[in-house]
Formats: C-alpha cells, sequence, structure tokens
C-alpha cells in the first residue's frame, strides 16, 4: 500500500498534468473558432468552384482535345493517396481515424491490383504510416504550424501536378476530416485528378424557381476564349483550392478533437485527484487510529 507521502506526490503531480490539460484546452478553443470560421467560409467558395468547372466541362467533348487534368491519364492503375494529418499530438482520434482509412483503401486498392503511392501531411500520420508503408511514401510535408495558409496548399498542388505531369501516378485522392462539429469530424475522400465534372450546370440564382433554373440550364453560351483553354487555365487553380479547402477542414477538426481530448483529460484528472484524495484521507485516518490506539495500550500496560 502506497504511504502518505507517495500519495501527496501523485496528488501534486496529477494537479500539474490537470493545469496542462485545462491550458491546451483552452488555447484549442481559442484558436477553433477562427479555423472553424476560415473553414465554413471556403466550402461555399470551393463548391462554387466546381459548378462553374462541371459548366465549362459539360460544352468540352471528352478526348484529346480535352485538358490532362480533366481527361488523366486514360490508366487507372496508380493512386496516389494525399493523407491529411497534424504535426502534434493530443487530439484524441483524429489521426487514428485517418491512418485506419489509408490503411484501409491502400488494402482494398492493392488486392484490386493497383499500385499506391503516398503524400503525407504533418508528422503523425508520417510516422504512424511509416511502420508498415513506407515504401509508399513518395512525398511529405510537415511543420507548417497551427494555422495553414494558402501558399501551404499552393507548394502541395504545384508538386501533385509536377508529379502528375511526370507520370508519376494516374488517380490522386485527397483524405481527410471534415469538420462538423466541436466533438465530431468525418473521415472523407475526394478524388482530385483527374477532375470530377460531373453534375449539372451551374444556375444564374441559387434561389430561383425550377421554371427559370431549368430555363438557365438550357441556355446556349458563347465562351472567350475558348471552353478548353479557360478550363486549362482555371483547373491547376481548382486544384490548389480543393486542397486548401481540406486544409481548413482539417486544421478545424484538429483544434476541435484537441480540445474535445483535453476536456475529457481535465475531468479525469479531476475524478482521479477526487479518488487518490478519499485514499490519502482514509490511510491518514487509519494512521492517526493506529497511532491512538497503540498509545493507549501502552497507558494501559503501565
Amino acid at each position: 500500500m502506497p504511504s502518505l507521502k507517495d500519495l501527496r506526490n501523485r496528488i501534486a503531480s496529477v494537479k500539474s498534468t490537470q493545469k496542462i490539460t485545462s491550458a491546451m484546452k483552452m488555447v484549442a478553443a481559442s484558436r477553433l473558432k477562427r479555423a472553424q470560421e476560415q473553414a465554413e467560409s471556403s466550402r461555399p467558395y470551393a463548391t462554387r468552384m466546381g459548378r462553374m468547372l462541371a459548366s465549362l466541362g459539360a460544352h468540352v467533348p471528352a478526348g484529346a482535345s480535352a485538358p490532362p487534368l480533366m481527361r488523366g491519364t486514360g490508366r487507372d492503375d496508380v493512386h496516389l493517396l494525399l493523407v491529411m494529418t497534424s504535426d502534434r499530438g493530443l487530439c484524441g482520434g483524429f489521426n487514428g481515424t485517418l491512418t485506419r482509412e489509408t490503411r484501409r483503401r491502400i488494402t482494398e486498392l492493392t488486392a484490386a491490383g493497383k499500385s499506391v503511392k503516398l503524400f503525407i501531411v504533418g508528422r503523425k500520420g508520417r510516422d504512424n504510416l511509416r511502420r508498415d508503408h513506407a515504401d509508399k511514401i513518395v512525398e511529405t510535408a510537415t511543420d507548417h504550424g497551427s494555422q495553414y495558409g494558402f501558399e501551404v496548399a499552393d507548394r502541395i498542388g504545384t508538386r501533385l501536378l509536377e508529379m502528375f505531369e511526370a507520370g508519376d501516378f494516374d488517380v490522386a485522392t485527397v483524405i481527410y476530416n471534415r469538420f462538423r462539429s466541436a466533438i465530431s469530424q468525418v473521415v472523407t475522400a475526394e478524388q482530385l485528378v483527374p477532375v470530377s465534372l460531373g453534375g449539372a450546370p451551374e444556375a444564374a440564382n441559387d434561389d430561383a424557381p425550377p421554371a427559370v433554373m431549368s430555363a438557365a440550364s438550357r441556355a446556349v453560351y458563347d465562351f472567350e476564349p475558348a471552353e478548353d483553354q479557360i478550363l486549362a487555365e482555371l483547373l491547376p487553380r481548382n486544384l490548389a483550392i480543393q486542397i486548401y479547402k481540406a486544409l481548413l477542414e482539417s486544421q478545424a477538426s484538429e483544434h476541435g478533437a484537441r480540445m474535445t481530448a483535453m476536456d475529457n483529460a481535465t475531468r479525469n484528472a479531476g475524478d482521479m485527484i477526487g479518488k487518490l484524495t478519499l485514499q490519502y484521507n482514509r490511510s491518514r485516518q487509519a494512521a492517526i487510529t493506529k497511532e491512538l490506539i497503540e498509545i493507549i495500550s501502552g497507558a494501559e500496560a503501565l
């Protein structure tokens, strides 16, 4: 049974840990608000960009005249997985869910006879996945800090374009945590290359009546320059925009997961302090009672 000194040291240690987890929770909460605003504000822009490209792509015939990012390589043999994890830990299951989904996809694609390559953003994902799939990791991007800027997404997008033009992969998919709330993040996979341009053309007004929207979708437009030239210019930009959106979603999810994890850790530390304090008081009372019994027994013996 631990001594009173051991219990006092244990209580002091847990209290110090509780102060740290409480401070980390407050820091994550302060960063979460800004990250959530950035993630939510990026969604409409990325969505409208996708709709605009879908409208343009509907006027471009599939074939050799289509931009490379739209038509792809014509093969489906080599898959590149862009996995977005964090540089730091202590964020609950944020990184674990991503690495599990990545391993599942690797197993699935390998069983189908495909080759898999990994482009990992974040030290945690790199460290976890290189234990089993070090031979598949071709690129890493780490140490970007707690706030992502567009230049990070632009660098990653530029590198993906270089790899695609060099014929290093046929299909690229980004895997990230989509922010839903501070306690809920959804693992999401989106294909980046070749760009999916399916869907109805963009209507002039999302709030317009169905008849107006139907008429707008049947309208004939003249583009200058040609549609394929516009797509060739916009598709690389769209790649960086979609990566930036995923980075912002991942950043907000990380802060939310860390805030929740630190809140749980602070509560657990409080429960442990209560149990240790009760054990300490019982041990102290038992020691006092034992000393009293020894004193009374000695007095009676005299």
